[in-house]
Formats: structure tokens, sequence, C-alpha cells
């Protein structure tokens, strides 16, 4: 009995990393001001000069994968949702649940998702 609580034990813990997403780093000067850039499982946004976002690429609508920037929004080409940079607020399309925000550091020139 012991040995299978640990075999539990150890294989939810497994399963549980594997399912955290690893960080992201990026130049601050790759982030267009007013727009974003996807990094990885990371949307980086600039809204103004200086103030940096990050969010999640995963649509909240199915947990389809975000994959275009357009201007100040995102998009999600399954089903066309769009979605503020600046708060991640719904534009348009079919999702009703804004993006979800990832903590995001700046470290010198450095910016850290994740």
């Amino acid at each position: 009995m012991f040995l299978l609580g640990t075999a539990t034990t150890v294989a939810g813990a497994f399963l549980a990393a594997c399912g955290s997403e690893a960080p992201a780093e990026v130049a601050a000067q790759e982030v267009p001001v007013g727009s974003a850039i996807i990094v990885d499982k990371y949307i980086i946004a600039q809204p103004t000069a200086g103030t940096y976002v990050a969010y999640s690429t995963t649509c909240p609508h199915q947990n389809n994968p975000i994959t275009e920037v357009e201007g100040d929004t995102v998009r999600c080409t399954v089903h066309n949702s769009v979605f503020k940079i600046s708060d991640g607020s719904v534009v348009s399309g079919l999702a009703r649940d804004p993006l979800t925000t990832k903590t995001l550091k700046q470290e010198g020139d450095s910016l850290v998702v994740g």
C-alpha cells in the first residue's frame, strides 16, 4: 500500500510539473508601442510607452491558441474572437471572458513572463 501511495504522489507531481508553462524572456525593445508580440505561450504587449502587460495565448472561448496580432488587438483565428491588448477585454467574437493575465517582470532591458 505504501508503494502504491508513493507512486501516485510521484506521478501527480510529475504531471503537475509538465502542465506548468515555462517562462519566456524577450528584450523590451522587441515589443512595439501600441501593439504586442507572441512569444511561446504568451502575448506580451506595450499598450502605451513603457507599460508592459502579458496574457496567455489560450483563448478563453474554447482554449484554442491566439495566433494573430492586429495593431492594438490580438485575435483567435479559430472563432474570430478579438481582444484588446491594453486590458485583455473582448472586442468581438464568441469569447465572453477576457484573456488570462500573466505575471510580467521587467529585469533591466528584458521582460520575463511566467
